[in-house]
């Protein structure tokens, strides 16, 4: 088994500080230093400058343009997740979120998605695919599954624009309670990078979520793949009791783009775990 010479992981590791401090200290889009450049500076040789920087691009901090150079990338959508039941008023996130209908009809459960659904394999649903984009850039692809004895007459106006759940309370009168939600890491398929403009197998993030009314039965179910170079999630961790937050105000869930879930309506709760199988893949 091969091993960096002695010296070579501290290198890469004082240069990709180095980066870091350039990119923090620059705009999206603002150019750094070419290689060569960086290697005089820096007093090091092209392999472990470009190692360093490699790190970087597959992070989603740097952007590599052939024949220009290196780019600080578009600054990350980031997702504040808190924890308890009490604490889930999160905070909403940056950007203008819209979504663009790639599918709607209406299909047969199937067997997966109707033990999800808690329904026969043969009832319909109405199935929802939507690309969802965060200031014009794609951000997420989202795979819903709905009851379609509680949505009759469900548009695709109602799926594009607006809040769904909003939609569903005040059209249908459907009213949302509660959500359990997981999240695992993955990768985006060739079909999936071409919506979401990035490379095939990028990284990403899966999020599953099974939605209940308040009698405790299923009236969605939905999964999710976002983009990993360009969304995160941050925890906020308290170490001990405090005073109980203001649930007042409903913001964005994650895994959920704002506009999900209307001011005042009941916000679902997010419990994070494993993932008992893989999702449909319509």
């Amino acid at each position: 088994m091969e091993t960096d010479a002695p010296g070579t992981v501290l290198k890469r590791e004082r240069v990709r500080d180095f980066v870091l401090e350039l990119i923090e200290s620059r705009q999206a889009g603002d150019g750094i230093p070419s290689e060569r450049t960086l290697c005089a500076r820096l007093g090091v040789s092209r392999p472990t400058l470009r190692a360093a920087v490699d790190e970087l691009v597959a992070a989603g901090l740097l952007v590599r343009e052939h024949g220009r150079g290196m780019f600080v990338a578009p600054e990350k959508i980031t997702q504040e997740l808190v924890s308890g039941r009490a604490a889930l008023s999160v905070p909403q996130a940056a950007g203008a979120w819209s979504s663009r209908l790639l599918e709607f009809t209406t299909v047969p459960a199937g067997a997966r998605v109707g033990r999800r659904l808690r329904m026969s394999p043969a009832g319909r649903i109405v199935y929802v695919a939507r690309l969802r984009l965060v200031d014009g850039t794609p951000m997420a692809v989202e795979h819903l599954h709905l009851k379609a004895d509680l949505v009759p007459g469900l548009t695709a106006p109602e799926l594009e624009s607006g809040d769904l759940y909003a939609h569903l309370r005040e059209r249908h009168g459907v009213r949302v309670h509660e959500a359990t939600q997981t999240i695992e890491p993955t990768v985006v398929t060739r079909s999936e990078a071409r919506l979401l403009d990035v490379p095939e197998l990028s990284p990403a993030l899966l999020f599953e979520r099974l939605t209940t009314d308040a009698a405790d039965q299923p009236v969605e179910y939905v999964h999710s793949l976002y983009r990993g170079d360009r969304y995160r999630i941050a925890s906020r961790l308290a170490l001990a009791p405090t005073t109980p937050p203001d649930t007042a105000s409903a913001g964005h869930h994650p895994g959920i783009p704002p506009g999900d879930f209307a001011e005042g309506a009941p916000v679902a709760s997010s419990t994070l775990g494993d993932v008992q199988d893989k999702p449909d893949q319509p």
